[in-house]
């Protein structure tokens, strides 16, 4: 690296045991360029353009010189070790999913504790010994190749796999026999976002040609085919499916109906709004066209005979279920079978020749049982407000499972019997923390446009609302996610020495439907930033917090909430965490997956109007000379879903503004991706950097 162009001194001083300790900080030099772009008219400069090669030996030098800056900082706030080992205890214990039902054969994930990776368990009936299936743990070393999809076969004879490495979305996919646990020969290569659907001696999947050597995780993601994979055949003899010339960024994925009758087909070109097109499996034939307009989503939850049962917001912005009968697939022939409610309808899955629909009202499930008629019978149980998911079984089970958590609960896994409409613990986790301690409100705050926004706020019973308690905001607000109560042991030790987590389910999110997802997309996201913004002040003027003692978090999406709200309103948290965020709103669409997202927010390219929207909010090019709150930005190197480019520019513009004397530091980490599949040991890790930043800016001690 060249010599540092700028040096600022930030005198830390850090409470311990010890004599305080004083951190010098010295920002590595970020070299600008003269690029310039010009937007109908406008030229706009982009100097750190060259920060968005993640191959060029320049960047890899500012990576490191960033980390070394950075991982020193967090190694001297003394706090750091008690957090990590109080992490590492309570994350400690043994962690169920639900367990789903093929054949003769019971499936369900289990960690013991802290196994960098999940192990998938197989049982003969409910009562058996489970047994060892797949063990990603000895995938690698380090537990960062990991299991990222899985698909049974309808006899239980074959497992289908997919694997990850390094938290990229590329996937290899392989194949197990299950009786004798053999690894068969086959193996597929240049996998995203597909799985594996089985039919006969095969399966239907999804794949892109090889991107070009060195732009593995960068190369914008195009023409992707369908292909048929027969079972001991090399994958360049698959058969082709479905390829679309003309739609280069559409993307295809396939499903079987249980029975094995149809083969539907959906085509995407976004993130909302599919196409949906099914073909006979009985007799040969071309794929038949049932939606082609890509302005709704629909889901084939199966068939009853020749009629597909569909799940849509086609007409419903809440969701409703329909009948398409496949002999006359037309829309005016299409009949509603669950008409849209007043809560929004998130799933169904069929049980012992019926239907379990999920409702989300207020951001707490709700759960029925419905005839294959339409007719709601009866309605399922639950142990208080929270979220159940993972509902699984078989269409002729009268057995289910499912798992419920709220914010204070960890999953515990119930089994359904739907004959007598009850439910039971089947397993419950036992976690050195005490739920019973806490509790959860929500609440409804008004943004700035006078829209009632939900918000949990979870603490201590019997805490003083004195302006003085630490307080952790998240915030997601986009791509028609609903941001549901989930237990997190992470937060556990925030929550244990008094700190309080809230949640702001913001417009853009699904929360509430179709019509609050759209309230935040495009020339309206400016509404999400706003909830957010409005739900610090509700905090602050309630008395729950102060804006010294608040701390923002988001990622992703909401990565780019946290950048824009913290460019907009610097002085209002203490804290900044953009995580994996979204934050060249100019240049997102041109990486990877990028395209996809210009449903929510529209492109630099499309209008004047909309151009200048983005460019009023876009978070790098909106880093203007201010004192900004203490910040640590998140990205990994193997992110190829929001390319690290949005982070490092971000950073590189922040540290070349900031005025005050917080930090300003960016936390890049190594064989990583956007998040999924990241081994325990690297959670804990992050965790323990993410706290301790919060802790000692908060003025926090570990108790």
């Amino acid at each position: 690296m060249k010599q540092l162009s700028f040096i600022l001194l930030v005198a830390v001083i850090i409470a311990c045991n010890e004599a305080p300790k004083i951190i010098t900080i010295e920002y590595p030099e970020t070299r600008k360029d003269d690029v310039v772009d010009e937007y109908f008219g406008l030229q706009v400069s982009d100097p750190y353009r060259w920060l968005e090669d993640d191959n060029s030996e320049e960047t890899g030098q500012w990576v490191d010189a960033q980390n070394a800056v950075t991982f020193a900082y967090l190694k001297n706030i003394p706090q750091r070790e008690k957090i990590k080992q109080r992490l590492t205890e309570v994350w400690n214990y043994p962690k169920y999913s639900a367990p789903f039902h093929e054949a003769d054969y019971y499936f369900f994930y289990k960690n013991n504790g802290i196994q960098n990776q999940s192990v998938l368990y197989i049982q003969e009936e409910l009562d058996g010994e489970p047994k060892v299936l797949i063990d990603p743990n000895k995938f690698s070393e380090d537990g960062t190749v990991a299991l990222s999809g899985l698909s049974i076969s309808k006899d239980a004879k074959y497992a289908g796999y997919m694997v990850s490495s390094a938290g990229s979305d590329w996937k290899e996919g392989f194949v197990l026999n299950i009786e004798t646990g053999e690894k068969l020969p086959d193996h597929i290569k240049w996998v995203k976002f597909s799985g594996m659907s089985w039919y006969k001696d095969g399966f239907f999947y999804g794949k892109f040609d090889e991107p070009k050597e060195g732009e593995e995780f960068s190369q914008q993601n195009e023409n992707q085919k369908l292909f048929y994979h027969r079972l001991g055949t090399l994958q360049d003899e698959d058969e082709l499916i479905y390829k679309d010339e003309v739609h280069p960024k559409r993307s295809f994925s396939a499903q079987v109906t249980d029975d094995e009758r149809f083969m539907l087909m959906y085509a995407v070109e976004s993130t909302s709004g599919n196409g949906l097109s099914f073909r006979s499996l009985e007799k040969s034939g071309d794929f038949i066209p049932i939606i082609t307009d890509f302005e709704n989503d629909y889901s084939v939850i199966d068939n009853k005979g020749d009629k597909l049962l569909v799940l849509t917001n086609d007409g419903a912005p809440k969701y409703r279920v329909i009948l398409i009968d496949t002999k006359n697939p037309s829309r005016e022939n299409w009949q509603e079978l669950i008409p849209e409610k007043e809560d929004v309808l998130q799933g169904v899955t069929l049980c012992n020749g019926k239907l379990v629909v999920q409702y989300l009202k207020d951001v707490s499930t709700r759960l029925y049982v419905y005839s294959l008629d339409g007719e709601m019978e009866k309605e399922i149980e639950l142990p208080g407000l929270g979220i159940a998911g993972g509902f699984s079984a078989k269409k002729d089970d009268s057995i289910a499972f499912y798992s419920f958590v709220n914010y204070t609960t960890p999953a515990t896994i119930f089994k359904y019997n739907e004959v007598s409409n009850t439910s039971e613990i089947y397993r419950k986790p036992e976690i050195d923390f005490e739920p019973n301690d806490y509790v959860t409100e929500q609440v409804f705050y008004k943004s700035k446009d006078g829209t009632e926004i939900p918000m949990f706020i979870t603490h201590k019973k019997g805490i003083e609302k004195n302006g003085q308690n630490p307080t952790f905001l998240y915030g997601y607000g986009g791509f028609n996610i609903s941001i549901t109560p989930r237990f997190s042991i992470g937060n556990s030790a925030f929550l244990e020495n008094g700190g309080i987590y809230a949640v702001a389910n913001l417009r853009g999110g699904g929360e509430y439907g179709e019509d609050w997802h759209w309230d935040g997309t495009k020339l309206k996201k400016q509404n999400v930033f706003d909830d957010f913004i409005a739900a610090a002040e509700y905090l602050i003027a309630e008395g729950y917090t102060s804006k010294e003692k608040l701390a923002v978090h988001g990622r992703s999406n909401g990565g780019l909430l946290i950048g824009t709200v913290m460019t907009q309103r610097p002085d209002l948290f203490q804290v900044a965490l953009p995580g994996v965020g979204v934050l060249d709103m100019l240049r997102y669409h041109k990486f990877t997956i990028g395209h996809y997202w210009a449903t929510d927010y529209g492109t630099s390219e499309e209008s004047k109007e909309m151009f200048n929207y983005l460019y009023n909010y876009s978070p790098v090019h909106n880093a203007k000379p201010a004192a900004y709150p203490a910040t640590m930005v998140t990205t990994a190197d193997h992110d190829d879903r929001v390319v690290p480019a949005h982070s490092f520019k971000f950073a590189a513009a922040l540290q070349a503004s900031h005025q005050g004397e917080n930090p300003v530091l960016i936390r890049i980490d190594k064989k990583a991706g956007h998040g999924s599949g990241k081994p325990v040991s690297k959670r804990i890790e992050e965790a323990a950097d993410t706290w301790a930043f919060v802790f000692y800016h908060l003025g926090m001690e570990v108790k």
